[in-house]
């Protein structure tokens, strides 16, 4: 997926940087703080270059986080902001297409929760949806989704910068485009998904949460 592209960092540094990932990331590590479980597996879908997983482990020691991605060089990225890392409890990355039908078969356990920044609105419809199906039949009952992005919500007029994002999302790809937060809602709740509360973030960003209900 496109989400979180980068820069090469310097040189021969297989690592990508976004300068998007280094701003969203405290706002972000306070939204989830208080909902992150304690311990077990932290399933990052589409995780771009790698930024996100290395803070996010250093920060919250106690899970494992396994980062994911479909694009080769940012897996190279990941690989490497890992390998420059060196913690423990990031797990070697997983090629993830969530295009394919089957892709949590990949995943060699039942993760306890799931994070997707920045994904929704540069990736089809299909997308979200096999986004979610997997993660219906894969996370442990009672985990987390967690979804960082900018949306739009049914009565609640839109930013105008967010119109603007959203109009040259769908000049770059028709397919593409902020979705509507009820979409979401009725898509995981189909699945056995339980929206919770919402949270605000800067820049007229949300972050959505799901618990599964479903075994």
């Amino acid at each position: 997926m496109p989400a979180n592209d980068g820069v090469k960092a310097s040189g021969m540094d297989q690592r990508l940087i976004s300068p998007a990932a280094e701003r969203n990331l405290p706002p972000l590590i306070e939204a989830l703080a208080p909902a992150l479980p304690g311990t077990g597996t932290v399933l990052e879908l589409a995780s771009g270059p790698g930024q996100h997983v290395t803070t996010l482990a250093r920060r919250f020691p106690d899970l494992l986080w396994r980062p994911s991605e479909r694009d080769p060089d940012k897996l190279a990225s990941i690989a490497a902001w890992r390998a420059e890392a060196a913690l423990e409890n990031v797990l070697e990355p997983l090629e993830i297409d969530l295009g394919t039908t089957d892709w949590s078969r990949t995943v060699p356990d039942r993760p306890a929760a799931a994070l997707v920044v920045n994904l929704t609105h540069v990736a089809p419809w299909s997308v979200t949806k096999g986004l979610f199906g997997g993660l219906s039949t894969l996370l442990q009952p009672q985990a987390a989704v967690f979804l960082y992005g900018p949306f739009f919500e049914e009565g609640v007029s839109p930013a105008s910068s967010n119109v603007s994002f959203d109009q040259s999302l769908r000049m770059q790809n028709p397919d593409w485009g902020l979705r509507l937060v009820e979409d979401l809602d009725r898509l995981a709740i189909g699945l056995g998904f339980v929206p919770e509360p919402r949270q605000a973030m800067p820049s007229n960003n949300l972050v959505l949460s799901y618990r599964l209900t479903a075994s």
